[in-house]
């Protein structure tokens, strides 16, 4: 069969996809993936066919001009389950609105949208595999009559969200049953001649690689996955082929703030300062603009631009992170204590999951300090329970079918949703 897979341009999101992708690849069905042009020597990089389509995306510039500033702050997309008060409608229509208008309808821009459509009904694909966010696959999908489907890289807090707002919206008056999101894709998918349907916002099922005491009740048709990480081209340096004489602990921030955000949201020098003063190992990936906030070092500390974290986290008896998915996923999945200091997107609803297991330590940015991160990667150290806690997930997603595993399922769900009307959409 023909997959299309797709994400919009953020280099994070696409490699959530690639696994899957290789394994299709790999089962010899035909595979391509398309984004804006920004991500095609990410995707050629990955060893898999990029198609252009569209403009990119113009997300950092927007929020910037939300803000009036370099660094804008970000929306205040909080999902309810990070939340410690009520949540309402008011909440679940305020956070629906903002998603659709800066964040949905900006990534998946018109000329994105518009080029998508015309490969995907010119090429035909028998399956959409898209991100959660690139609604620009299943209006694609709907518009070519392909079945269609979510790869998440994170919990289901979109999912989730949908959900909450649904049901919340049954419960107010008709006139005020306002729907962003079911507004902005009904007008889109009228430009091809097709109708809205509540499976374009969610998919026709979807494909999770959260391990099952993590994931987040959604009522979704969801096909399990066990989590292979990726992280790009990678080379394993010659001193993690040594074992590590102290605990060694990893800190990074990721790439996804300085992508999307403009800078982090914390302060690297006070986490660094909070933890060289240990006896530990502590490695560090920072760029040149973060290594510029720090002063003189101790012989503990060792800074890399990058490495691979699927070859770093073995090692590591800690970590200190922004609770990006990847980095997030690949220590759940190697059973590494997790201190997340955590602001962008799902991180505080990963962070207090985490926290409840009792598998690591949530740090809300606002209330950072250099004790604060000390305390909490010296617990995760020196209390057992925490490696105890950690060291139960791996064996979890063992259970799950890897990436090979799913192809048959996703032929079998390919078979029974993919539609014949090509104008309308898969026939219901």
């Amino acid at each position: 069969m023909r997959v299309l897979l797709t994400s919009f341009a953020h280099n994070t999101h696409y490699h959530g996809l690639v696994p899957l992708a290789w394994a299709l690849r790999s089962a010899g069905h035909e595979v391509r993936v398309a984004s804006q042009p920004a991500l095609a020597e990410t995707i050629t990089e990955s060893g898999l066919t990029a198609v252009p389509v569209g403009t990119d995306h113009l997300i950092v510039q927007t929020r910037i001009q939300m803000a009036g500033e370099p660094r804008p702050t970000h929306p205040a997309f909080q999902f309810h389950e990070a939340r410690t008060g009520a949540f309402d409608w008011e909440d679940a229509l305020g956070l629906d609105t903002l998603l659709t208008a800066f964040y949905y309808a900006v990534v998946n821009n018109d000329a994105m949208i518009d080029d998508m459509v015309s490969f995907a009904r010119s090429w035909r694909p028998d399956l959409v595999l898209w991100e959660p966010t690139t609604y620009a696959g299943p209006v694609a999908a709907r518009a070519s009559g392909a079945a269609h489907a979510r790869v998440l890289w994170c919990p289901d807090v979109v999912g989730s969200a949908r959900r909450k707002f649904l049901a919340l919206q049954e419960q107010e008056h008709p006139a005020r049953r306002e729907d962003p999101l079911a507004e902005w894709l009904t007008w889109t998918l009228a430009r091809y001649g097709c109708t809205f349907a509540e499976e374009v916002t969610v998919g026709q099922w979807t494909v999770d690689p959260t391990p099952p005491s993590l994931r987040l009740p959604t009522g979704l048709p969801t096909l399990g996955m066990r989590y292979v990480p990726y992280n790009g081209r990678s080379v394993v340096p010659d001193w993690l082929r040594t074992p590590p004489r102290r605990p060694r602990v990893c800190l990074t921030l990721g790439v996804s703030a300085r992508e999307v955000l403009g800078g982090d949201g914390v302060s690297v020098a006070d986490l660094v300062n909070g933890l060289a003063d240990l006896d530990i190992e502590l490695v560090a990936t920072l760029d040149t603009a973060q290594r510029e906030e720090l002063g003189r070092l101790p012989e503990n500390v060792r800074l890399v631009d990058f490495v691979p974290m699927h070859v770093l986290l073995p090692t590591c008896s800690s970590i200190v992170h922004h609770g990006g998915a990847g980095t997030y996923a690949t220590a759940v999945n190697y059973g590494v204590p997790q201190v997340m200091v955590a602001e962008l997107w799902d991180a505080p609803v990963k962070a207090r999951a985490v926290e409840k297991l009792g598998a690591g330590v949530f740090v809300p940015p606002a209330e950072l300090t250099t004790d604060r991160v000390r305390e909490a990667v010296e617990r995760t150290l020196t209390e057992p329970s925490f490696a105890q806690a950690a060291a139960a997930r791996p064996p979890c997603r063992l259970a799950e079918p890897s990436p090979a595993a799913l192809v048959p399922q996703l032929e079998l769900l390919t078979a029974q949703h993919r539609g014949t009307d090509r104008t309308t959409g898969p026939a219901r």
